[in-house]
C-alpha cells in the first residue's frame, strides 16, 4: 500500500490528499483483507507466527481461527527477548529501530512498543492529512505559523542496545522533523533546538519566548494535551515579566544556559520595546481571560485533544481563547496512528475519527461499560472495520506492521457514522482507567493497592480506612490526584499529621512508573492530596445516588467521581487534608527488561 502522497504545490496536495480519504475509505473492506495478507506474507516466518500454527496462511479466516486476541502482558516475554538483544524474527521480520514507550502495564512499567523504519513513514502519511483537512474549514493557514508547544522525555536504551523513548519523542528526534522538507503547513515558532532541550524550563520559556517574538504570525496555538497547553499558560502567569525583560532587550535571560538553545532563539530574539510594552499591558490585567486572543491576535482555532480524559480541561481553555474552536486533528497511539478528524471544527463533544484503512487490520470487540470487572465476556466475536454498527461500543483490536498480533490497544470507541465505508468513532475511555492528569493511567486496581500500603501507617492509631473515593482535581495547575477518606475510629485517638501525609506519599511511590515521571521529571502533576471527610458522608453519597434512580440493592461506592454535585458533597465533609511532603522516587529505566535466566 502506498505511504506516501508526492505533490507539487499546495492545492495539488490538499487534492490528493481529499482524494486519498475518499478512495480509501470507499475501498476499506478490499484494502483490510490486503493489509493483512501483506502484514501476514511478510511476517510468514516470524516465531510468534509459527507458534500458533499459521504456517504462512494468510486469509482472515484461518487468523483468525489460530492466532489468539491478546493483550500487553501475553507477548511481554517476547518483547523483554528483542529489547535484551535477541535479533531473530520474533514479532516482525523487519528489525526493530525503536522502542516506543506507552503507559504503564497493570506491573506498573511502561510499555516497550515495537516500531520499525516503515513504521515511521505510515505515520508520517496520516500526520500529513491533517492540515489539508483543516484548511478546507479554516482558509490561508499557510500565510503565517503554528506556536505549538513540543516537549521531549528522556531517552533510555535497552541492555541490547535499542533506544526506547515516547512515541512523539522519537518523532521529533527524528530525520523526519528534524529535516522535513519546508512545509507552510509545518512551520512552527519553536526552533528544534528548543523542542529537543530536555530541560522542562529552558524549553517552555524558549518556547514562549519565540512564540511572543512572532505573536503576529501566529495563526494557530497547541500542544498534543490540553493539560500541556494549560500548563504553557499558566508558566507565562508566572514568568512574563522575565519574557518581556528579554523583548524589551534582545536578550535571553541567563537561567537559559543551554547554547544550542540560546543560539537559536538570537536569530529571532531582537529588542523591541513596543512589543514588550504590549506584552506587559495586556499580562498585567487582573484577568486573563481570552489571553491567547490578546497576545496571538491572529489565532483561528486551538490544536490540542480534548476527548477522553482531556474533556476536563475544555472549561478553561475556552476562558483563555474567547471561547476559539478547539480542534482534535487525529487519533493516535502509541502502538499504531489510526485515524482523522474529518470535521476539524465540530464541537469538542461531537469529535469523531475516520480510521484509515490501511494504517493496520482493524477489529472490534462488542463491550458493554458495565461489564468492565472480571466477568466480562471476552469471548465474543470481534467484527471487521466494515461491520461495526451505529452507536455500538467497542474495544479495540489492532495487527501491525510492526509486529502486533490481535493486540488489544485498551481504547473503548463508539461508533457515530461513516465516510463511504469506514466507520467514524468517538473516543469513549480507556478501559479500566479511572484517573489521570496528563499522560498518565491510573486504574481501580492500582489505586486499591497503593491505598492498602498507604493504611499500614494508620494501623498504631487504631485506624482504618473506611470508605474511600478519588478525584482528579484539574482546577489547581498542574492538576492532582485527590483521595476522599472516611475513617474507622476505634478511639479518639489523634492521629498527627505526618502520617497522613506518610500516608500521601505511600501512595504515590506504588503508581506506575508514568504518573512518578509526571511527579518527579515533567512536573505536570502536583502532590496527591488525601482529604478526611466527617462520618456518614459516604451515606450521603450513596442516598444521592438512589434520589436519581440508582437500586440500594446494586449500589456500589464510586472508585472515581467527576460529577460537580457528586464532588461538591464530598468536599461539604472534609474536617481535614493532607499533601505528599516531597516527590516519589522515579529513575529514568525499565526494570522488566533484564530476564531472569535462572
Amino acid at each position: 500500500m502506498s505511504t506516501s502522497l508526492e505533490y507539487d504545490d499546495l492545492s495539488q496536495k490538499k487534492k490528493k490528499v481529499l482524494d486519498f480519504i475518499e478512495d480509501v475509505t470507499t475501498h476499506a473492506d478490499e484494502i483490510q483483507k490486503k493489509i493483512l495478507a501483506e502484514i501476514l506474507s511478510k511476517n510468514a516466518n516470524v516465531e510468534y507466527l509459527q507458534r500458533h500454527g499459521l504456517n504462512g496462511q494468510t486469509d482472515s479466516e484461518t487468523f483468525k481461527k489460530l492466532v489468539p486476541v491478546i493483550t500487553y502482558e501475553d507477548i511481554q516475554n517476547d518483547i523483554n527477548r528483542i529489547a535484551n538483544g535477541d535479533a531473530s524474527p520474533i514479532l516482525t521480520s523487519n528489525s526493530i529501530s525503536n522502542f516506543l514507550t506507552s503507559s504503564g502495564t497493570s506491573g506498573g512499567e511502561r510499555k516497550l512498543i515495537p516500531a520499525t523504519e516503515e513504521e515511521f513513514v505510515r505515520r508520517s502519511l496520516l500526520m500529513s492529512l491533517c492540515m489539508p483537512i483543516i484548511n478546507q474549514f479554516v482558509p490561508d493557514l499557510d500565510k503565517g505559523k503554528g506556536m505549538y508547544l513540543m516537549f521531549i522525555k528522556n531517552e533510555s536504551k535497552t541492555p541490547g542496545g535499542i533506544k526506547a523513548s515516547p512515541a512523539l519523542t522519537t518523532y521529533y528526534k527524528s530525520s523526519h522533523f528534524l529535516n522535513r522538507p519546508y512545509d507552510p503547513y509545518a512551520n512552527f515558532t519553536s526552533p528544534n533546538e528548543t523542542v529537543l532541550c530536555l530541560d522542562s524550563y529552558q524549553s517552555m520559556y524558549s518556547q514562549l519566548l519565540c512564540g511572543l517574538c512572532q505573536n503576529n504570525e501566529v495563526l494557530r496555538v497547541g500542544a498534543i494535551f490540553a493539560s500541556g497547553l494549560i500548563r504553557a499558560i499558566r508558566f507565562l502567569e508566572k514568568k512574563w515579566s522575565l519574557l518581556c525583560d528579554d523583548i524589551r532587550t534582545g536578550t535571553i535571560n541567563p537561567l537559559i544556559t543551554d547554547s544550542s538553545v540560546r543560539v537559536s532563539v538570537m536569530k529571532i530574539l531582537k529588542p523591541d520595546k513596543d512589543l514588550a510594552d504590549f506584552i506587559q499591558s495586556e499580562c498585567s490585567k487582573d484577568s486573563w481571560q481570552g489571553i491567547i486572543t490578546r497576545l496571538w491576535p491572529n489565532t483561528k482555532y486551538v490544536d490540542v485533544i480534548v476527548t477522553g480524559t482531556m474533556s476536563q480541561y475544555i472549561p478553561t481553555l475556552d476562558y483563555y481563547s474567547n471561547g476559539l474552536p478547539l480542534v482534535s486533528t487525529m487519533y493516535a497511539s502509541s502502538e499504531c496512528f489510526f485515524g482523522v478528524n474529518l470535521n476539524p471544527l465540530c464541537k469538542p463533544c461531537d469529535v469523531s475519527y475516520t480510521l484509515i484503512p490501511n494504517m493496520c487490520y482493524y477489529e472490534f470487540l462488542p463491550v458493554n461499560r458495565s461489564n468492565f470487572s472480571v466477568h466480562e465476556k471476552e469471548k465474543q466475536e470481534l467484527v471487521d472495520l466494515v461491520d461495526v454498527k451505529l452507536d455500538q461500543e467497542y474495544e479495540l483490536v489492532i495487527t501491525t506492521y510492526a509486529g502486533l498480533y490481535r493486540y488489544k490497544v485498551g481504547d473503548v470507541l463508539k461508533v457515530t457514522g461513516f465516510k463511504n465505508k469506514a466507520p467514524q468513532f468517538s473516543f469513549v475511555c480507556r478501559k479500566n482507567v479511572i484517573l489521570s492528569i496528563d499522560s498518565d493511567k491510573t486504574d481501580e486496581v492500582e489505586i486499591q493497592n497503593a491505598i492498602k500500603n498507604a493504611v499500614i501507617h494508620l494501623v498504631p492509631f487504631d485506624a482504618e480506612v473506611a470508605e474511600y473515593t478519588s478525584y482528579a482535581d484539574t482546577r489547581t495547575i498542574p492538576g492532582h490526584y485527590v483521595l476522599y477518606w472516611e475513617l474507622s475510629l476505634k478511639d479518639s485517638t489523634t492521629i498527627p499529621h505526618r502520617v497522613y501525609e506518610d500516608c500521601c506519599l505511600t501512595i504515590e511511590e506504588s503508581l506506575n512508573s508514568v504518573y512518578r515521571q509526571g511527579r518527579v521529571s515533567d512536573k505536570s502533576i502536583g502532590p496527591l492530596e488525601i482529604k478526611i471527610v466527617e462520618q456518614g458522608t459516604f451515606d450521603k453519597l450513596m442516598d444521592y445516588a438512589i434520589s436519581l434512580g440508582g437500586s440500594i440493592n446494586q449500589y456500589k461506592t464510586p472508585r472515581c467521581v467527576k460529577s460537580v454535585p457528586v464532588v461538591e458533597l464530598l468536599e461539604s465533609g472534609v474536617m481535614a487534608n493532607y499533601f505528599s511532603p516531597k516527590c516519589p522516587q522515579w529513575v529514568p529505566g525499565h526494570k522488566e527488561w533484564i530476564i531472569n535466566k535462572n
